[in-house]
């Protein structure tokens, strides 16, 4: 046996030791050796935005985590390998050498725990912080927008009070009624002989304009373009009348002076006299209650009457306006001296409620079966008034129809 075969079988302890370190040199980095690598160089966490700091955290948490199981399982399997290697040798494991090993690993695994702890406490200051500053950040601007959002509302509540000023304007507006406009529409088909989807807009404006035209003509024709019968300039007069009103010996004032009884007010021809809007231009009589007889300039068959009152917007009172009123007629023929002559044969032409509402002078038709008849006086009552106790005031009555076309109609 040479040399160095005796020195081999003398000392087993020292070959198996070269060999192992032999090993040991030829074996590549390990998964033990990266994660260690890894967890020293994982200084930051990669840069994310406020929603994704703290699920970037906890994917470091989790990729360390692992690591350092991975890095255990090596080092098992490396004892493992190394436990293989001698055994197929023929060579005992040396006690003192496995827990050389065992130590190597405990106090390696206290040094990533170390480093991870120091890694996780760093990432968790630093996410703190900029989740604060996040939060600081938005809040600011949350705080700048809500003072904006205040203003806007400010804006919004002040556009809401001038819309509701404007609408309650509108409503207060005397607009075009659905009748009304119906009624456009009706005549404006008859004028075009042709159905509304066919018009143009400067074919309505040339309608538009004709009825303006209208309705200066009408203006001009004492306000109705209907012929008064019951005018006192063409030949009308009261014949009879109620008490007008006074307040008599001891008052303050009086409208008209005491006249006697059965006689005619000198002033009771302003009921058929245009007033001209103009307040106190009208007849008072005594009470709610009251009438007055008219003979018309001619006899004619009726067809309406309207009731004028002073305006809305000039007048100071409105409550001394006749309410309830029934207006009746007869023919009296050329007897004139005795005004009651005929009155037998009166005859109701209308009814009405006037609506202080509505238009001043307001135009009411007569029944059907009195628009046949002649008549050549008439004789208005009112019932009531709007609640003036006192006095109740006639500014014009108006009667309206035409002349009957032969002298059998007034036999």
């Amino acid at each position: 046996m040479s040399a160095s075969t005796m020195s081999i079988t003398a000392n087993p302890a020292s070959v198996a030791y070269r060999r192992r370190a032999a090993i040991e040199k030829k074996q590549p980095p390990t998964a033990l050796d990266l994660a260690a690598a890894n967890a020293a160089a994982a200084v930051t966490p990669p840069s994310t935005g406020y929603d994704g700091l703290a699920a970037g955290g906890a994917d470091i948490k989790e990729l360390n985590l692992l690591l350092i199981l991975v890095g255990l399982v090596e080092m098992v399997r490396r004892l493992v390998i190394d436990s293989r290697t001698r055994s197929s040798e023929g060579l005992a494991v040396m006690p003192g050498d496995f827990e050389g090993k065992l130590a190597e690993m405990e106090a390696f695994v206290k040094e990533i725990t170390t480093m991870m702890q120091v890694q996780v406490d760093v990432i968790d200051k630093k996410l703190e912080n900029k989740i604060r500053t996040v939060k600081g950040e938005f809040s600011e601007k949350l705080e700048g927008k809500e003072t904006e959002l205040e203003s806007k509302l400010k804006e919004l509540d002040g556009r809401t009070g001038n819309l509701e000023t404007l609408m309650s304007k509108t409503e207060a507006t005397n607009w075009l009624s659905k009748e009304e406009f119906d009624k456009f529409l009706e005549e404006f088909k008859e004028r075009k002989g042709s159905e509304v989807s066919n018009v143009n807009l400067d074919e309505v404006r040339v309608y538009a304009r004709e009825i303006v035209e209208r309705e200066i003509e009408k203006h001009a024709a004492d306000g109705l373009g209907m012929v008064d019968y019951a005018l006192a300039s063409a030949g009308a007069m009261i014949v009879k009348h109620s008490e007008p009103y006074n307040i008599g010996k001891g008052g303050s004032s009086s409208w008209f002076p005491l006249t006697k009884q059965n006689t005619v007010h000198m002033d009771a021809q302003k009921i058929l006299t245009p007033s001209f809007g103009e307040p106190g231009q009208c007849f008072p009589l005594r009470g709610s209650r009251g009438f007055f007889q008219v003979r018309l300039r001619r006899a004619i068959i009726p067809e309406a009457v309207t009731l004028e009152h002073v305006s809305k917007s000039v007048a100071y009172d409105r409550s001394s306006a006749p309410k309830k009123c029934r207006v009746s007629g007869w023919l009296q023929g050329q007897d004139t001296t005795d005004v009651t002559a005929n009155s037998e044969n009166m005859f109701l032409l209308t009814e009405f409620t006037y609506d202080l509402e509505k238009s001043n002078a307001q135009t009411y038709n007569v029944l059907e079966y009195a628009a046949t008849s002649v008549v050549d006086t008439i004789r208005f009552d009112f019932a009531s008034n709007h609640g003036n106790t006192l006095h109740t005031c006639i500014y014009r009555l108006r009667v309206h129809g035409r002349e009957p076309n032969s002298v059998s109609m007034l036999a």
